[in-house]
Order: C-alpha cells, then sequence, then structure tokens
C-alpha cells in the first residue's frame, strides 16, 4: 500500500470523479478497507455519487463488502436514500447473484461442492427440522407466516398447490380451508416418509408427489392457489419456478412464496426482488437462538401490530412512517428521505395482494 488507497477512499467520499478514474486506471485498489472499515465504494454510496459507485463496480469494486458492523454499500445507499446510487449496486448484485446460482447448479451437477441437501440427514423434533449441519431447515416459529400464506393462497378456494412440505405448517393450514384438492410436492426422502408415516397420504383430498419440483412438471393441473417455499435451491431455481407459473396458475389464481434465499439484510432482499429502499418484508435482523438455545441463523419475523407487515424482531425502525395497514397495499415498497416515508397514492391502498416473504 502507498497512500493511493486512502487518496481513493477521499475522492469517492468528496464525489472527485475524475479523480476516482485516474487512481483506478493506475492501478489503486478499490477492494480496500480504511481504518473505518470502508470500501471506497461504501464511501460513495453513503454520499450518493453515482458516478463515482458506476466507475468503482465497473472497477471490480466488491458490491457486498461489509464493514465491521456488517453494514453494505447497498445499505449505505438506502439508508440515505440515494437512489441512483442504489440501483446501480442493486442492478450489479444481481448480475451477480444470478451467475453465482448458475455456478453453484453447476458444481452440485458434477458433485464438486457440499452433499446435497436432499441427500443430507435431517432430524425432526416438536419445533423444528435440522439438517446434519445444525442448519434449521424450518422452525415452528415461522407458524404464524405460514398461516398467513395459506389464508391468502385459498382465498379463492378450488385447488391448491404446495411445493415444499417441511414441518408440514403451511399444509395443515391449508386444510383448514378445505380445498377441493390440495397437492403438495416433496423432495426429501426423510420428509416424505414422515408425510406418510404421520397419515397426510390418507387425507382424501391430498394428493403427494414426491421428488423435485423440475423433474414433476408433467404430472401437474393448474391451480387456484399456489405456495413455493423450498429448501437448498438457488436463486435461478425461483426464477425458473416463476416461469413455470403461467402454465400452473390459473386466470385469477394467487401465488405466494417464502423467500428463504434473500438473507438478513434489506439490501440483500432487494438483490432478489428490487424495491425502493424500505421494502415490505425487509430482513435485516437475525434470530439467534431457538427456544431450547441451540444456534440458528434464520431470520426472527413477528407482525408489526400497526402495519400488519412481518418484520425482523428488534428492528422496529423500518415501519417507522410506514402507512398504517400496508401488509394489505398494491405497492409493497416506500422511499425513505429526510422528510420521513413517502405517502400512498389512492390507488396503493386496501387492494388483497399476495407478495413473496
Amino acid at each position: 500500500m502507498d497512500g493511493r488507497e486512502e487518496v481513493v477512499c477521499e475522492a469517492a467520499r468528496s464525489g472527485d470523479s475524475t479523480k476516482v478514474k485516474n487512481l483506478v486506471s493506475g492501478g489503486t485498489d478499490v477492494t480496500y478497507f480504511d481504518q473505518q472499515g470502508f470500501t471506497p465504494l461504501m464511501h460513495a454510496a453513503k454520499h450518493g455519487h453515482a458516478d463515482v459507485v458506476k466507475t468503482l463496480l465497473e472497477a471490480g469494486a466488491p458490491w457486498n463488502a461489509l464493514t465491521p458492523s456488517n453494514l453494505s454499500a447497498g445499505d449505505f445507499a438506502m439508508d440515505a436514500g440515494h437512489q441512483e446510487a442504489f440501483d446501480l449496486l442493486l442492478n450489479a448484485g444481481i448480475q451477480a447473484e444470478l451467475v453465482l446460482g448458475t455456478i453453484a447448479r453447476s458444481e452440485n451437477k458434477n458433485n464438486v461442492s457440499d452433499v446435497d441437501y436432499l441427500e443430507d440427514r435431517v432430524t425432526f423434533s416438536e419445533d423444528k427440522i435440522m439438517d446434519s449441519s445444525s442448519k434449521a431447515v424450518m422452525m415452528a416459529w415461522e407458524k404464524p407466516l405460514m398461516e398467513a400464506h395459506a389464508k391468502a393462497v385459498c382465498s379463492a378456494g378450488g385447488h391448491i398447490l404446495n411445493i415444499g412440505f417441511g414441518m408440514g405448517l403451511v399444509d395443515t393450514a391449508i386444510q383448514q380451508y378445505s380445498p377441493a384438492t390440495h397437492t403438495i410436492i416433496e423432495a426429501h426422502p426423510e420428509v416424505y416418509n414422515r408425510m406418510l408415516r404421520t397419515g397426510w397420504g390418507e387425507k382424501e383430498n391430498v394428493k403427494i408427489i414426491f421428488g423435485k419440483w423440475q423433474d414433476v412438471l408433467s404430472q401437474l393441473d393448474s391451480y387456484d392457489g399456489i405456495f413455493f417455499d423450498t429448501y437448498g435451491e438457488y436463486y435461478e431455481d425461483l426464477r425458473k419456478f416463476h416461469q413455470e407459473l403461467p402454465s400452473l396458475l390459473k386466470p385469477g389464481g394467487i401465488y405466494s412464496f417464502f423467500n428463504g434465499l434473500s438473507l438478513w439484510r434489506g439490501f440483500w432482499w432487494g438483490n432478489r426482488y428490487g424495491g425502493n429502499l424500505t421494502a415490505r418484508d425487509k430482513t435485516d435482523a437475525l434470530r439467534d437462538s431457538d427456544d431450547d438455545g441451540n444456534k440458528v441463523n434464520l431470520p426472527y419475523w413477528i407482525p408489526h401490530p400497526r402495519t400488519g407487515i412481518y418484520y425482523p424482531k428488534g428492528s422496529e425502525r423500518v415501519m417507522e412512517d410506514v402507512p398504517d395497514g400496508a401488509s394489505v397495499f398494491i405497492r409493497t415498497h416506500w422511499l425513505r428521505s429526510d422528510e420521513g416515508v413517502d405517502k400512498p397514492a389512492p390507488h396503493d391502498v386496501y387492494v388483497p395482494i399476495c407478495a413473496g416473504t
């Protein structure tokens, strides 16, 4: 290090685009962290210098680098309301995640990555399913959220499809609405066998299809409601399932999905599904352990009493100024600026919807 890294941080902070370009073309390290734990990209994003953000991204600056406080450049742009800088970072993240997802799937097919989830052993208890690495596949605290999904996809009655049984939380809730038919796709052999042992195969309106959804599409019909919640897949898988929806979902049908892929950061949620700075399902807090004290690594969502939105416990600040009853609005995000959160227009409100969480 010869001091140029500190210079590029200062130039990024002040928005001196010409100096940043000159330093970058001269080989200055754009991955450098200064004494604050900030990269040049973080400085540019925090102060809304979109042209500098673009230059640094093109030079290979890591969009997903984190400060000691676990904040990314996208978080800084989002919190400060710098929309243009945020969009640049969002697009960089989307492109990177799609590429990495495709690579990861290819490596799995060639057996050069970790053991696939479907070949992994899972353990069941009353309140959770854990994989062999002690990571939570599903936990009982998700029940209220699963019940909300079930209510949404069953609101029109008729024929319901669920992809991913897990603990059976959403399927138990779906049964309460007595659908005409209830089709369940489950790919994990141990989960599937447990379904059979607990009587799911004997329910009159239930059809269980064993296998990955990608392999059983030919066995599916069209449905009035669809819920999607798989484990051990990639963003590319979710995108491909969305491409199948036009042939699976009846006109006027309702689709909902649990976005377990979105990590726990608000900006990284945006990488998956877009949004304007304050997303309706922002997830930037972790629940560190379950009720027995076992370590887990999943967002702990609870319903907000005023807005009705599920949000991470301990992050009440993300609900500040979000309109009352926002969980049923058409709009799924709100722009936050120095003046607060923008107000909904009349056509934004009180229309039942179903969105990914």
